[in-house]
């Protein structure tokens, strides 16, 4: 081989290790500190008619935009999250909302049954002709729907089946609605365990947890029914129970829903417009609490 020969081949293997190492140089780092987008869990309480002021709330981290990654409801707030969580557009579900009647939902009957004096079927079938999609798992947004095992006292975490169906059982107020069998469980209101599941959503992965809870004012003086009794009973059980599970959140917004009954239709307007407002003060601290999670 000739010196020019040898010359062109070392030549050739230097340039080619210099490429090589070009090319590693380029290569883009991963940045320190940098988590990447947190997994945020949005937790809607429950609490009957009061639950409109979720609607204001999702409205508010809609224009935000606030990412939510999952939604985890118990009884109202697993009928609001579920049908959020089907479409996420919070002007067509303030638009349903308002077209809601109490009577579309609630069968009460003259004639009670041994198990409660609302069978749920009007509940249930409202969400069937309301959400498009029909099972669980098939949510646009993760949705984690909350209810109680009537036989064991465990708190059940409903993931697949039937959206409606699972709704149905999530929102049963014991005494009120009759308890619905869902699988082999026997099923009522998720609130009777866990009213604001905070805990569900870090179980589910949540790195950082806004949780809505609409029991921070139970007070109520307008009780005139034995459907108002247990309604009350119930909220002020699970105001006990919420104490211990917004632990589990980083933010807690919390609208003023007093004065507002069970089975109170009227109050629509007012409700959403505090959750609006509750939530637009919790929007600093929602910032930060990413802003932390991120590491700046």
């Amino acid at each position: 081989m000739t010196n020019i020969n040898k010359s062109f081949i070392f030549l050739v293997i230097v340039l080619t290790g210099i490429v090589m190492i070009s090319c590693q140089t380029i290569q883009k780092l991963p940045e320190v500190g940098k988590k990447g987008e947190p997994k945020i869990a949005l937790v809607l309480g429950g609490g009957s008619a009061k639950g409109f002021a979720h609607i204001g709330v999702l409205r508010v981290l809609e224009q935000e935009k606030i990412p939510i990654h999952m939604i985890v409801g118990t009884s109202v707030g697993s009928l609001i999250g579920g049908i959020y969580a089907s479409k996420p557009d919070s002007f067509q579900l303030e638009w349903i909302a308002f077209k809601i009647d109490k009577n579309d939902i609630l069968d009460l009957s003259i004639v009670y049954s041994k198990l409660g004096p609302a069978q749920g079927t009007k509940l249930e079938a409202f969400v069937d002709q309301t959400v498009a999609v029909k099972k669980i798992e098939d949510t646009k947004i993760p949705f984690f729907p909350i209810a109680t095992d009537l036989n064991t006292g465990e708190t059940i975490i409903l993931e697949k089946g039937s959206i409606s169906k699972a709704i149905r059982a999530s929102s049963a107020i014991p005494g009120i609605f009759v308890p619905v069998t869902f699988g082999n469980r026997l099923l009522v209101d998720g609130g009777v365990t866990n009213s604001t599941p905070c805990d569900i959503a870090r179980s589910k992965g949540a790195d950082i947890v806004i949780a809505v809870n609409l029991l921070k004012n139970i007070k109520e003086y307008n009780i005139n029914s034995l459907v108002d009794i247990i309604g009350q009973s119930v909220n002020i059980m699970m105001h006990q129970s919420n104490k211990a599970k917004l632990k589990f959140a980083d933010v807690v917004i919390e609208p003023d829903t007093k004065g507002v009954s069970i089975f109170d239709f009227s109050q629509k307007k007012m409700l959403m417009e505090e959750g609006i407002k509750a939530a637009r003060a919790a929007i600093p601290q929602i910032r930060e609490a990413i802003a932390r999670y991120n590491g700046n």
